[in-house]
């Protein structure tokens, strides 16, 4: 299990000018590293990476390329295709005689596109105004046009008392109705004066546009254009699916190719040469710096010098967490990447935050509900088009689909705690369902009168905030360590030892023993609430030291309020059903439709609590309360060069090695 991000280390490479090309072609197959700026001291030695012609070529071909697939539709899986140089992929690329025909067709399609919508514009206008009964021919000259409007009955009635004088506008009416449709006929001068008036009273007008023949004959001719139109298009698609099954595994190779020679062109720009070598440095995890080097001293037959770069930059961020683990970076990457250089928290986020969860939830009706609405995220929301348009609205305003299904792979392990809380606490949607089918009662009764059970459970949710302040300093001393602060080491040992001293007065406090005295516990709480407070005040200085001291029990408190979302769900859930049960008891239509539609609403509302706030407050305790001890975050994320190959042959076997391209 990984508690620390991957270890970094900073390296430089030193090679002849004729292995670049290929240097950087097995860095960008082998995806390990991270290239940097070249250091000012090596870059003083030998000056800036120029370009040259060739990367404007590829430039060139690189846009050329991506317009040709963009523009052929896809056609099936072709066998990666190897390139062995530059100039062979730009020889493929000049080989390549579609230009010309694939561009004419994408401008015709994009021609014929824009008409098309035009027409369907100009189809639903004249379904707009199929009260005019004569020609269309009359509503323009070149002395006035003709506008079509909608509005209410006040809208219409205030734009004709509003119109600006010397327009000479003419209305002719559409049937009556809520709202009224109406041409609107002014002079072409005072076009402008119309259409600001319009505005004004919040009506839009559209222009109609200038056509001859009555509106049944202009849209049987609009139709039959419509029906050219999707026909050439198809003829088009057509021959570019002719022209894809002979060119696209071509276009594709040859497009990724140039892409990669274009990814690497941009590297260039952070190295540094000379007229016979080439330097460059790059962070790489330590775990693949043997691996870094043996494959590209292979690549190069040896001809490069690997050397250690000193420096006291912070590394780029690399966690490297188990498959189920690695579900959880979505939270922590959601409140800030950590550094380097300290403690990874996935783990016992992973750890705690489902505990958390299932906690505060605690009954097992809503722990299925929220359980399968997980698994329906996951898979990708079968059937999400049949929610209401307002529900689609609302889940796409809080977060987007991938992020969704990452919470709700998160959200699984909380809601198998829940279902098992809840058996035990005999709670289903607040009802002890058990009780009623088998005879289960449990023994801790969240409703109690007496309310000495719910003062265990704050008991319980105290000692988790014991353990959770405990272990967030102690991680916090060893950063400290690690850094070489030994007064931090000091201040985070002192936090630990307050904070048990403030369990043991909780627990003096309980069993009455809080006075000075030879009792046991009193003893051990003076002993640690004064190292501690000494060892806070001396690490951290008066000011924050004595906010530490606060800040120390405010955290512990803080984690009561496990019990109290619990608490609080149960007693709504209780609420609701104690509503909905006297409705029913009434016996009426009326009260069992309430009783039906109260159920109904409250219940989901409370699901909907049910998400938000455990899995809210769970992660706050977590980010609040437990980061703060040791979590400084703001890491900047390892961006390896290089993204996999799907369309021409790596340089990199699959066992590995090497695969060696013929040298020229």
């Amino acid at each position: 299990m990984a508690l620390r991000p991957v270890r970094m280390a900073k390296v430089g490479l030193l090679g002849l000018r004729d292995d670049e090309e290929r240097t950087l072609t097995v860095l960008h197959d082998l995806r390990i590293a991270q290239v940097e700026p070249l250091s000012p001291d090596a870059l003083a030695q030998l000056g800036p990476e120029r370009g040259s012609e060739t990367l404007r070529r590829i430039g060139d071909e690189t846009l050329r390329f991506r317009g040709l697939r963009a523009a052929l539709p896809p056609t099936g899986a072709p066998a990666p295709r190897r390139f062995d140089s530059v100039a062979e992929i730009l020889a493929a690329a000049t080989a390549v005689p579609i230009d010309g025909e694939v561009g004419a067709l994408e401008r015709e399609s994009d021609r014929l596109q824009t008409e098309g919508k035009s027409v369907d514009d100009t189809l639903g206008l004249l379904d707009a105004i199929g009260f005019f009964p004569d020609r269309l021919y009359y509503l323009h000259s070149a002395r006035f046009v003709t506008f079509l409007g909608e509005a209410d009955p006040d809208s219409f009635a205030r734009l004709r008392a509003t119109l600006p004088p010397g327009t000479d506008a003419q209305f002719l009416l559409g049937p009556p109705g809520p709202v009224r449709r109406f041409l609107l006929v002014g002079r072409s001068a005072g076009s402008e004066a119309l259409a600001t008036a319009a505005q004004a009273g919040g009506i839009r007008l559209t222009l109609v546009p200038a056509l001859a023949g009555t509106i049944p004959e202009e849209t049987r001719r609009l139709e039959a254009r419509r029906g050219a139109i999707a026909a050439r298009r198809a003829e088009i698609r057509e021959r570019l699916a002719a022209i894809a099954r002979d060119w696209y595994p071509a276009v594709a190779a040859i497009d990724e190719a140039l892409e990669i020679e274009n990814r690497k062109a941009e590297i260039l720009t952070k190295l540094g040469a000379s007229r016979t070598v080439f330097a460059l440095e790059a962070w790489v995890p330590a775990r693949d710096l043997a691996r870094l080097r043996s494959v590209i001293e292979a690549a190069t037959d040896g001809r490069v010098a690997f050397y250690d770069v000193p420096t006291r930059e912070e590394p780029p961020t690399l966690m490297a967490n188990p498959p189920g683990v690695r579900r959880f970076e979505f939270f922590v990457r959601f409140y800030s990447l950590p550094q380097a250089s300290e403690w990874d928290p996935t783990l016992v986020f992973s750890i705690v935050f489902p505990i958390f969860f299932g906690f505060m939830l605690g009954d097992w009706g809503y722990g299925l509900v929220i359980l399968l609405i997980s698994i329906w995220m996951i898979r990708g929301f079968p059937g999400a088009g049949r929610l209401p348009r307002f529900g689609r609205t609302f889940v796409k305003r809080i977060m987007g689909p991938k992020g969704m299904q990452q919470l709700a792979w998160a959200l699984l392990p909380g809601c198998a705690i829940a279902i098992g809380l809840g058996l035990y606490l005999n709670e289903f949607f607040g009802y002890p369902l058990l009780h009623l089918l088998v005879g289960y009662s449990s023994p801790i009764v969240l409703t109690s009168a007496t309310g000495s059970k719910v003062g265990l459970l704050l008991l319980v949710a105290g000692y988790i905030g014991l353990a959770m302040v405990t272990l967030g300093f102690l991680f916090g001393a060893l950063k400290e360590h690690l850094h070489h602060r030994p007064r931090g080491v000091v201040a985070k040992s002192g936090g630990i030892l307050f904070a048990w001293g403030i369990a043991f007065f909780g627990l003096a406090a309980i069993h009455h023993a809080t006075a000075v005295g030879p009792h046991p516990i009193v003893v051990v709480w003076y002993a640690f609430l004064g190292a501690g407070l000494a060892m806070l005040l001396g690490g951290e200085g008066l000011q924050m030291g004595m906010m530490g001291l606060i800040e120390v029990v405010s955290h512990i408190l803080s984690y009561t309020r496990l019990v109290g979302i619990l608490l609080a769900s149960v007693i709504l859930a209780l609420v609701i059903n104690t509503i909905a049960g006297g409705l029913l008891h009434g016996g009426t239509l009326v009260g069992i439709v309430a009783a039906v539609v109260i159920l109904g609403v409250g219940q989901s509302f409370n699901v909907i609590l049910g998400v938000f706030e455990p899995g809210i407050q769970g992660a706050r305790l977590i980010f609040v309360e437990y980061f703060s001890k040791f979590y400084s975050g703001n890491g900047t994320p390892f961006r390896p060069f290089g993204r996999p190959r799907t369309h021409t042959v790596s340089s990199i076997g699959a066992d590995g090695a090497i695969v060696r391209a013929p040298r020229d």
